[in-house]
Protein backbone atom coordinates (compact mmCIF):
# COMPACT_ATOMS: atom_id res chain seq x y z
CA UNK A 1 0.00 0.00 0.00
CA UNK A 2 0.92 3.84 -0.58
CA UNK A 3 0.39 6.03 1.80
CA UNK A 4 0.74 9.50 1.31
CA UNK A 5 0.43 12.04 5.09
CA UNK A 6 -0.38 15.49 5.08
CA UNK A 7 1.99 16.16 2.10
CA UNK A 8 2.46 19.70 1.38
CA UNK A 9 4.94 21.50 -0.83
CA UNK A 10 5.76 25.30 -1.37
CA UNK A 11 7.44 26.95 -4.28
CA UNK A 12 8.50 30.64 -2.74
CA UNK A 13 5.30 31.40 -1.22
CA UNK A 14 2.98 29.43 -3.82
CA UNK A 15 1.61 26.38 -2.33
CA UNK A 16 1.82 23.51 -4.64
CA UNK A 17 0.51 20.91 -2.60
CA UNK A 18 -1.65 21.61 0.31
CA UNK A 19 -1.77 18.74 3.05
CA UNK A 20 -2.82 16.23 0.66
CA UNK A 21 -3.37 12.51 1.99
CA UNK A 22 -3.91 9.56 0.39
CA UNK A 23 -4.09 5.63 0.34
CA UNK A 24 -3.83 3.29 -2.67
CA UNK A 25 -3.72 -0.04 -2.93
CA UNK A 26 -3.59 -2.46 -5.70
CA UNK A 27 -5.26 -1.00 -9.62
CA UNK A 28 -5.23 2.11 -11.77
CA UNK A 29 -5.53 5.61 -10.10
CA UNK A 30 -5.97 8.33 -12.65
CA UNK A 31 -4.54 11.77 -11.15
CA UNK A 32 -6.55 14.55 -13.03
CA UNK A 33 -6.66 18.10 -12.80
CA UNK A 34 -5.58 21.53 -14.61
CA UNK A 35 -2.23 23.29 -15.31
CA UNK A 36 -0.69 24.13 -12.15
CA UNK A 37 -2.72 22.38 -9.96
CA UNK A 38 0.27 20.43 -8.53
CA UNK A 39 0.05 17.14 -10.41
CA UNK A 40 4.00 16.62 -11.33
CA UNK A 41 4.62 17.91 -7.74
CA UNK A 42 2.51 15.20 -6.74
CA UNK A 43 4.05 12.60 -8.89
CA UNK A 44 8.06 13.21 -8.20
CA UNK A 45 7.06 13.54 -4.22
CA UNK A 46 6.14 9.71 -4.60
CA UNK A 47 9.16 8.71 -6.66
CA UNK A 48 11.54 10.55 -3.95
CA UNK A 49 12.91 13.06 -7.01
CA UNK A 50 11.72 15.84 -4.71
CA UNK A 51 11.51 15.93 -1.17
CA UNK A 52 7.75 17.40 0.77
CA UNK A 53 8.00 20.33 2.25
CA UNK A 54 5.83 18.36 4.98
CA UNK A 55 4.52 15.49 5.62
CA UNK A 56 5.50 11.71 4.79
CA UNK A 57 4.89 9.15 1.67
CA UNK A 58 5.26 5.52 3.16
CA UNK A 59 5.10 2.38 1.65
CA UNK A 60 3.82 -0.71 3.40
CA UNK A 61 3.98 1.76 5.92
CA UNK A 62 7.39 2.99 6.18
CA UNK A 63 8.68 6.28 4.78
CA UNK A 64 10.31 5.82 1.62
CA UNK A 65 12.79 7.90 2.80
CA UNK A 66 13.99 5.00 5.11
CA UNK A 67 13.80 2.35 2.75
CA UNK A 68 16.25 3.76 -0.38
CA UNK A 69 17.41 1.58 -2.84
CA UNK A 70 14.83 -1.13 -2.00
CA UNK A 71 11.99 2.09 -2.60
CA UNK A 72 13.56 2.34 -5.94
CA UNK A 73 13.52 -1.27 -7.04
CA UNK A 74 9.86 -1.56 -6.71
CA UNK A 75 9.12 1.96 -8.50
CA UNK A 76 8.86 2.13 -12.47
CA UNK A 77 8.49 5.83 -13.31
CA UNK A 78 7.85 7.39 -17.12
CA UNK A 79 8.23 11.14 -17.21
CA UNK A 80 6.51 13.45 -19.64
CA UNK A 81 9.73 13.19 -22.39
CA UNK A 82 13.11 14.23 -21.52
CA UNK A 83 16.58 13.33 -21.21
CA UNK A 84 16.52 10.41 -23.05
CA UNK A 85 19.79 9.53 -25.54
CA UNK A 86 19.52 10.22 -29.25
CA UNK A 87 21.97 8.83 -30.16
CA UNK A 88 21.51 5.33 -28.17
CA UNK A 89 19.05 2.27 -29.96
CA UNK A 90 16.04 2.16 -28.11
CA UNK A 91 17.30 -1.44 -27.01
CA UNK A 92 20.36 0.27 -25.81
CA UNK A 93 18.53 2.44 -23.90
CA UNK A 94 16.28 -0.03 -22.15
CA UNK A 95 19.28 -2.09 -21.10
CA UNK A 96 20.99 1.04 -19.63
CA UNK A 97 17.99 1.66 -17.48
CA UNK A 98 17.90 -2.05 -16.57
CA UNK A 99 21.30 -2.11 -15.39
CA UNK A 100 20.32 1.44 -13.46
CA UNK A 101 17.51 -0.37 -11.93
CA UNK A 102 19.44 -3.71 -10.81
CA UNK A 103 18.35 -6.23 -13.20
CA UNK A 104 21.31 -8.75 -13.49
CA UNK A 105 23.15 -9.34 -16.81
CA UNK A 106 21.53 -13.04 -17.24
CA UNK A 107 18.20 -11.35 -17.08
CA UNK A 108 18.94 -8.05 -19.12
CA UNK A 109 18.64 -9.04 -22.74
CA UNK A 110 14.94 -11.46 -21.62
CA UNK A 111 13.59 -8.81 -19.68
CA UNK A 112 14.16 -5.71 -22.69
CA UNK A 113 13.06 -7.97 -25.29
CA UNK A 114 10.04 -9.00 -23.09
CA UNK A 115 9.03 -4.75 -22.56
CA UNK A 116 9.74 -3.92 -26.30
CA UNK A 117 7.16 -6.32 -27.47
CA UNK A 118 4.67 -5.00 -24.66
CA UNK A 119 4.92 -1.86 -26.24
CA UNK A 120 4.75 -3.12 -30.00
CA UNK A 121 8.53 -1.76 -30.56
CA UNK A 122 10.58 -4.39 -31.16
CA UNK A 123 11.13 -4.13 -34.79
CA UNK A 124 12.55 -0.53 -34.34
CA UNK A 125 14.88 -1.34 -31.34
CA UNK A 126 17.50 -0.95 -32.85
CA UNK A 127 17.38 2.56 -34.16
CA UNK A 128 18.66 5.00 -32.60
CA UNK A 129 16.27 7.18 -30.40
CA UNK A 130 16.95 10.16 -32.23
CA UNK A 131 15.21 8.97 -35.32
CA UNK A 132 12.02 8.04 -33.46
CA UNK A 133 9.03 9.93 -33.45
CA UNK A 134 7.61 11.59 -30.58
CA UNK A 135 5.03 8.65 -29.63
CA UNK A 136 7.73 5.91 -30.47
CA UNK A 137 10.00 7.70 -27.36
CA UNK A 138 6.73 7.87 -25.22
CA UNK A 139 6.54 3.64 -25.86
CA UNK A 140 10.10 3.43 -24.82
CA UNK A 141 9.71 5.60 -21.43
CA UNK A 142 6.80 3.35 -20.85
CA UNK A 143 8.90 0.46 -21.73
CA UNK A 144 11.67 1.39 -19.20
CA UNK A 145 8.92 2.24 -16.48
CA UNK A 146 7.64 -1.32 -16.83
CA UNK A 147 11.61 -3.25 -16.29
CA UNK A 148 11.44 -5.35 -13.31
CA UNK A 149 8.30 -6.07 -12.67
CA UNK A 150 7.87 -3.14 -10.22
CA UNK A 151 4.96 -2.77 -7.91
CA UNK A 152 4.49 0.55 -8.36
CA UNK A 153 4.04 2.19 -11.84
CA UNK A 154 3.92 6.13 -12.13
CA UNK A 155 2.86 7.33 -15.44
CA UNK A 156 3.06 11.16 -16.75
CA UNK A 157 0.89 11.22 -19.85
CA UNK A 158 1.77 8.14 -21.17
CA UNK A 159 0.00 8.51 -24.32
CA UNK A 160 1.10 12.04 -25.30
CA UNK A 161 1.85 11.63 -29.06
CA UNK A 162 0.35 8.37 -29.82
CA UNK A 163 -2.10 7.78 -32.63
CA UNK A 164 -5.91 6.76 -31.44
CA UNK A 165 -4.72 3.22 -32.25
CA UNK A 166 -2.00 3.04 -30.49
CA UNK A 167 -3.28 5.04 -27.17
CA UNK A 168 -5.84 1.87 -27.29
CA UNK A 169 -3.20 -1.22 -27.31
CA UNK A 170 -1.28 1.33 -24.57
CA UNK A 171 -4.61 1.75 -22.56
CA UNK A 172 -5.21 -2.17 -23.14
CA UNK A 173 -1.10 -3.12 -21.54
CA UNK A 174 -1.61 -0.64 -18.72
CA UNK A 175 -4.72 -2.33 -17.44
CA UNK A 176 -3.51 -5.76 -18.00
CA UNK A 177 -0.66 -5.09 -15.79
CA UNK A 178 -2.58 -3.27 -12.49
CA UNK A 179 -3.67 -7.15 -11.27
CA UNK A 180 -0.93 -6.67 -8.47
CA UNK A 181 0.45 -3.41 -8.86
CA UNK A 182 -0.25 0.29 -8.23
CA UNK A 183 -0.33 2.24 -11.46
CA UNK A 184 -0.72 6.06 -10.97
CA UNK A 185 -1.49 7.40 -14.21
CA UNK A 186 -1.14 12.09 -14.57
CA UNK A 187 -3.03 12.13 -18.25
CA UNK A 188 -5.35 15.18 -20.20
CA UNK A 189 -6.66 12.35 -21.98
CA UNK A 190 -9.86 11.57 -20.37
CA UNK A 191 -10.77 8.64 -22.16
CA UNK A 192 -7.60 7.14 -21.86
CA UNK A 193 -8.20 6.26 -18.12
CA UNK A 194 -12.32 6.53 -17.94
CA UNK A 195 -12.61 2.97 -18.56
CA UNK A 196 -9.41 1.08 -16.70
CA UNK A 197 -9.54 3.45 -13.59
CA UNK A 198 -10.27 2.10 -10.00
CA UNK A 199 -10.41 5.30 -8.84
CA UNK A 200 -10.11 9.03 -9.87
CA UNK A 201 -8.24 11.34 -8.29
CA UNK A 202 -8.80 15.46 -8.66
CA UNK A 203 -6.58 17.92 -7.76
CA UNK A 204 -7.00 21.36 -8.29
CA UNK A 205 -5.05 24.30 -6.67
CA UNK A 206 -2.87 21.59 -4.87
CA UNK A 207 -5.44 20.00 -2.54
CA UNK A 208 -7.45 16.69 -3.33
CA UNK A 209 -11.24 17.43 -4.00
CA UNK A 210 -12.35 13.86 -4.70
CA UNK A 211 -11.14 10.69 -4.62
CA UNK A 212 -13.67 7.94 -6.10
CA UNK A 213 -14.58 5.49 -8.67
CA UNK A 214 -15.75 7.16 -12.00
CA UNK A 215 -19.41 5.98 -11.44
CA UNK A 216 -19.44 7.54 -8.46
CA UNK A 217 -18.28 10.82 -9.44
CA UNK A 218 -20.73 10.94 -12.57
CA UNK A 219 -23.54 10.80 -9.61
CA UNK A 220 -22.17 13.11 -7.69
CA UNK A 221 -21.95 15.68 -10.02
CA UNK A 222 -24.96 14.34 -12.44
CA UNK A 223 -21.95 14.21 -15.18
CA UNK A 224 -22.94 11.90 -18.15
CA UNK A 225 -19.00 10.66 -17.95
CA UNK A 226 -15.78 11.31 -16.61
CA UNK A 227 -14.87 14.33 -19.40
CA UNK A 228 -18.27 15.90 -18.21
CA UNK A 229 -17.02 15.81 -14.55
CA UNK A 230 -13.57 17.11 -15.74
CA UNK A 231 -15.33 20.25 -17.67
CA UNK A 232 -17.82 20.91 -14.34
CA UNK A 233 -14.82 20.96 -12.03
CA UNK A 234 -12.21 22.39 -14.06
CA UNK A 235 -13.62 23.93 -17.28
CA UNK A 236 -12.66 27.88 -16.58
CA UNK A 237 -9.25 26.79 -15.26
CA UNK A 238 -8.07 24.70 -18.13
CA UNK A 239 -9.24 27.84 -20.00
CA UNK A 240 -7.82 30.59 -18.15
CA UNK A 241 -5.27 28.84 -15.95
CA UNK A 242 -1.99 29.20 -15.15
CA UNK A 243 0.47 27.18 -18.09
CA UNK A 244 2.97 26.31 -15.28
CA UNK A 245 3.13 22.75 -14.44
CA UNK A 246 3.89 22.52 -11.04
Amino acid sequence: MLMLCEISKKYKEKKALDNVSLALDNGIYGLLGPNGAGKSTLMNIITGNLRPGSGTVKWNGEDIGKLGASYRALLGYAPQQNGMYDTFSGRRFLAYMATLKGITKKEIGNEVTRVLSYVNMTEAADRSIGTYSGGMKQRILIAQAILGDPKLIILDEPTAGLDPKERVRIRERISALAGDKIILISTHVVSDIESIAKEIILIKSGKVIDHAAVGDLCRKYQASGLEDVYMRLFGEEEKDGPVDIL
